[in-house]
């Protein structure tokens, strides 16, 4: 009884492509600090957290979308053989690879 087509699952992503979304994130998390300093620096301490803050708030959930999209962008799915090795084929790849031996 067949019940479906069986799929093989494959993730491609590697660091390299979300490389650029975590450097960008950083360099976002930097300037807020920078500016965070500078209103220390000018005594006004309340309003350093809030940009902080906001900026956090405002940067975190674009970096998750992209790096969702990104992984949704590199998952693959493809059907799988179903062909299942008999004992007569696995008899010709023996014999095949006993020939390259002797060759």
């Amino acid at each position: 009884m067949d019940i479906g087509n069986k799929y093989r699952f494959a993730c491609t992503l590697t660091f390299g492509d979300i490389y650029g979304q975590i450097i960008a994130w950083l360099v976002i998390l930097f300037i807020s600090l920078a500016t965070s300093l500078a209103l220390m620096g000018a005594r006004q301490p309340m309003y350093a957290l809030a940009t902080v803050g906001l900026i956090l708030v405002l940067s975190l959930p674009f970096l998750l979308f992209a790096f969702v999209t990104t992984l949704v962008n590199h998952i693959e799915f493809s059907p799988a053989e179903a062909v299942q090795p008999t004992a007569s084929s696995a008899k010709q790849g023996v014999a095949k690879s006993a020939q390259a031996l002797i060759s």
